[in-house]
């Protein structure tokens, strides 16, 4: 199964989608796909991914068609998981060979005679995509991205065994943020010398990787930033959906709502998770689709929240004050 970064959800579209949003449907096909994956339930999954992409005349987003693989294989559904597989390889340049050549989901793949042919493709796009990388760059930068990513992603782990006050997370956090000064400097070094770099130099984990550490900076430095992150998405050098995460954090950090729904906050007392307070919440979804970010009801499903935006309008003014009164 495709992996996700911690907090970004990222959707690489096909040529044939660039111009075109996906409906709320084809999102809700997706979350319900996803969970029936998780429950085992592989065969409803890949239905529910088919019923995505019947929303989009059978196109669909390339990491949407590489989980749809995933399940169709694991229901035993070879054929289809191979067609989802070949539109990815040919259609949009999946170049990822060494997470699909390792990927346990599509073991049963390996002993067909079309797997080796479709490898050969993906290497060869991975060959062509990388001809003009900065090799020495772009490992630099894979270290500041395991830096960055797996202390977090360990977050949750560690606050299932000791507890979110125990003395274990609050070491873990610790380490976090010894690890995003180091990484920072690291990074700022990189953004001042050379610019923002777009991912046909230093790949799109690379690409993420500059947007992740300034993401996780402080207030100070992601204002210096963000006028060059806009200036990178307007070339072509940073999505659009990562803009509006740093976007959302900067504006909450000085005060303001958010606009993206992106930044979701936690009551200490009650551990429950809520959207942080955002501007105009009737029209999110509008603002989310146009820097390619899912629905906020399916984005905020991750953190076991429903979006009722009259419910959330009512809340707004207590949330304000509750950030109010963390200042």
């Amino acid at each position: 199964m495709k992996t996700r970064y911690l907090l970004l959800f990222f959707g690489f579209f096909t040529t044939s989608l660039k111009a075109q949003t996906p409906p709320k449907e084809y999102y809700e096909f997706i979350t319900k796909a996803e969970k029936l994956y998780e429950e085992k339930e592989y065969k409803n999954s890949a239905l529910s991914y088919s019923a995505a992409f019947k929303t989009l005349g059978w196109k669909g987003i390339p990491n949407d068609r590489y989980n749809a693989a995933c399940s169709f294989t694991l229901a035993n559904m070879v054929d289809s998981a191979f067609f989802q597989l070949n539109v990815i390889a040919t259609k949009s340049n999946y170049s990822n060979y060494a997470h699909i050549s390792t990927d346990e989901d599509l073991l049963i793949l390996h002993n067909d005679n079309r797997w080796n042919p479709l490898l050969e493709l993906i290497k060869s796009n991975k060959e062509k995509k990388e001809i003009n990388y900065n090799k020495e760059l772009v490992k630099e930068l894979e270290i500041i991205f395991e830096k960055d990513q797996k202390p977090r992603n360990d977050i949750k782990t560690i606050q299932t065994q000791f507890g979110a006050q125990s003395d274990e997370m609050k070491a873990h956090l610790k380490m976090i943020a010894k690890n995003d000064s180091i990484n920072l400097k690291s990074i700022i070094n990189i953004i001042d010398k050379q610019g923002w770099l777009g991912p046909d130099i230093i790949g799109e984990q690379g690409n993420s990787t500059l947007f992740l550490v300034i993401q996780h900076a402080d207030i100070a430095t992601q204002q210096k930033y963000l006028p060059m992150m806009r200036e990178a998405v307007k070339k072509g050098n940073a999505r659009p959906s990562s803009l509006a995460l740093l976007e959302d954090r900067v504006l909450l950090r000085t005060g303001k709502n958010q606009i993206y729904g992106s930044q979701i906050g936690t009551d200490p007392k009650t551990n429950l998770n809520y959207v942080l307070p955002l501007d105009d919440p009737e029209n999110v979804d509008k603002r989310r689709a146009e820097v390619e970010l899912q629905p906020l009801a399916d984005y905020i499903s991750h953190w076991n929240l429903t979006w009722d935006v009259e419910a959330y309008k009512k809340q707004l003014p207590d949330l304000i004050e509750k950030e109010n009164r963390k200042k």
